[in-house]
């Protein structure tokens, strides 16, 4: 992508700043995800002095992050910059079809959620039952660090990224991981096995089994299943429920691709 294609057009009313700056962001296709200053400068034409003062820009308003390594990649806070279409026709409209299905056939409440900083922040959500004392909403956030949906999310990042976003830890409960190292293994054995489980460490009692969900982009959200302590053995009800996420993550990813999501 050139300057010109994001600017085919000028006129007196037209901003070339603005114009730049959508030009910048317009250059993250995720193709690779993350991109160096060099790479966003020769993507969008724009001189290198300029590309910088726009990451910058961004970075502090919250739409880009720079990684340990110099590079930059977006946030989901660029979300917000197409709300109102997304939440008509993107991610939350093509995922809750299937977080109702699964809800339905396995009796356990299912969510999708995004990484937001050192927090998730849910964005869809089918409930089967209250089994949490925290209510759970679109748009409710927790710790990353504690969650198994925040740590599938985590486990994307490379590792020096993930360390930085785990935020302080805090234990919840007895359970809760809050050695640093530790959870850095936990996070190296998600990542080689695709999916998280966080057992007691949010909330006692509580269970929940998360997988990514990867859009062209790559893992740009997260699948769970919520459930109760008392379904059973961790393993036991891992065996139950996991194939069911899997299979519901693939067919969300799927269509994800197909909607150029």
């Amino acid at each position: 992508m050139t300057e010109s294609d994001a600017a085919p057009a000028a006129s007196a009313d037209f901003v070339q700043s603005l114009a730049r700056g959508l030009a910048v962001i317009r250059a993250f296709d995720g193709e690779p995800a993350e991109l160096s200053l060099a790479e966003v400068a020769r993507r969008t034409d724009i001189p290198r002095a300029a590309a910088r003062r726009f990451l910058r820009t961004l970075e502090q308003l919250g739409y880009v992050r720079a990684t340990s390594d110099a590079r930059f990649l977006l946030t989901p806070r660029v979300l917000e910059l197409g709300y109102r279409y997304l939440s008509a026709l993107s991610l939350p409209e093509i995922v809750q079809p299937h977080l109702e299905e699964l809800s339905h056939r396995i009796g356990e409440s299912v969510s999708v959620a995004v990484l937001d900083g050192d927090e998730i922040v849910y964005v869809a959500r089918a409930a089967a039952r209250r089994i949490m004392s925290v209510r759970i909403t679109i748009g409710t956030r927790l710790p990353a660090a504690v969650t198994s949906m925040g740590r599938v999310l985590l486990a994307a990042l490379p590792e020096a990224d993930a360390a930085a976003a785990m935020g302080p830890l805090v234990a919840h409960t007895p359970r809760t991981r809050i050695d640093p190292a530790d959870l850095a293994a936990e996070l190296e054995l998600v990542r080689d096995q695709g999916w998280a489980m966080v057992d007691g460490e949010l909330e006692e009692g509580l269970r929940s089994i998360a997988v990514p969900l990867r859009t062209r982009a790559g893992v740009t959200a997260a699948l769970n299943v919520s459930t109760s302590t008392a379904r059973g053995a961790a393993g036991d009800v891992r065996a139950e429920l996991l194939p069911a996420l899997q299979a519901t993550a693939s067919a969300i990813d799927a269509e994800l691709r197909s909607a150029r999501v």
